[in-house]
């Protein structure tokens, strides 16, 4: 990372990183703390519509340069620009963009308005403390006491982002891991996707150690039930929030009746989604990827709304 605060003219924000993953935000306010100063931008409050959840976050270095979206991306730089000038004094501040907000010459597209709190990074344990969690694939909090102007890691994980009297608590979870089994040809497609979505990727035909999480997606694509049978039963017997299989419903009841015939419950397997996907049938193996990709969205969204 290259850092230059040395200048005297006014600092421009800059956008640095398109992505809005919590942990590649975070990781870049640690960077920018070590060249020379960063703050913490974080949406605490939405009237109305709005692009990004609460809890959503920018980074943003004393350079100029900022990470992370509160929005669609129509008020970053602003939030940006009121970083630079909190770093610049020290002092933690919050601001109201759109509905509500004395910004008159800044609107929200969805005519909403939105509440972001700029916190003036002092030092980089909390930050450090969260990537960390996530790195083990553990949920963690973070909490913003306003008053004090202060982050301290939760002494619990919340199962939401929100305000606790006069603190606001934001919660981490780890990245989707996408556990795929099969030998078609469909996997190859959706690993591939699947990876440039972001998602950690482990095939289940190589060998691997299963490790299944709560923020474990398993994909099944098999043309032989027999074959999906082992990592069917690791899935089954696992927290994973999506279980997918391939094939039809009259497949899908052939399944069912083998897995009765066994003795496993019927709370089990009624977790599996079959067939697999948002949307289908499907033709293609494009077509397919996406389906089981926007499925997993979907399902993680509830699971951990």
């Amino acid at each position: 990372m290259l850092c230059d605060v040395t200048s005297t003219t006014r600092v421009i924000p800059v956008r640095a990183r398109a992505g809005d993953d919590p942990g590649e935000i975070l990781q870049f306010a640690v960077e920018a703390m070590r060249c020379g100063g960063a703050a913490l931008a974080t949406l605490v409050e939405i009237r109305g519509g709005a692009a990004r959840a609460l809890g959503a976050q920018v980074a943003v270095a004393a350079d100029g340069r900022y990470c992370g979206y509160v929005s669609g991306g129509c008020v970053e730089t602003a939030v940006a620009a009121e970083a630079l000038e909190a770093i610049a004094e020290g002092v933690d501040r919050i601001v109201k963009f759109g509905e509500g907000s004395p910004f008159f010459d800044i609107a929200l597209p969805c005519g909403g308005g939105i509440t972001v709190a700029i916190h003036v990074l002092r030092t980089i344990d909390p930050i450090s403390g969260i990537l960390a969690a996530i790195s083990e694939r553990q949920s963690v909090g973070l909490v913003l006491d306003t008053e004090a102007q202060q982050l301290t890691l939760s002494d619990r994980i919340p199962a939401r982002c929100g305000w606790r009297g006069g603190e606001f608590l934001t919660v981490y979870r780890p990245q989707t891991r996408l556990v795929v089994s099969g030998q078609t040809a469909e996997v190859e497609v959706v690993c591939r996707l699947a990876e440039a979505t972001g998602y950690q990727v482990v095939c289940a035909d190589q060998g691997v150690p299963l490790n299944i999480d709560p923020f474990t997606a398993v994909v099944l694509l098999h043309h032989d039930l027999d074959r999906e049978t082992r990592v069917l039963d690791r899935a089954l017997s696992s927290p994973a929030f999506y279980i997918g299989a391939l094939g039809s419903t009259r497949t899908h009841r052939l399944r069912v009746e083998r897995l009765r015939s066994t003795g496993v419950p019927a709370e089990s397997f009624n977790r599996i989604k079959a067939p697999i996907g948002i949307f289908g049938p499907t033709r293609d193996a494009v077509s397919l990827a996406i389906s089981i990709l926007a499925d997993v969205a979907a399902a993680r969204l509830e699971a951990f709304a």
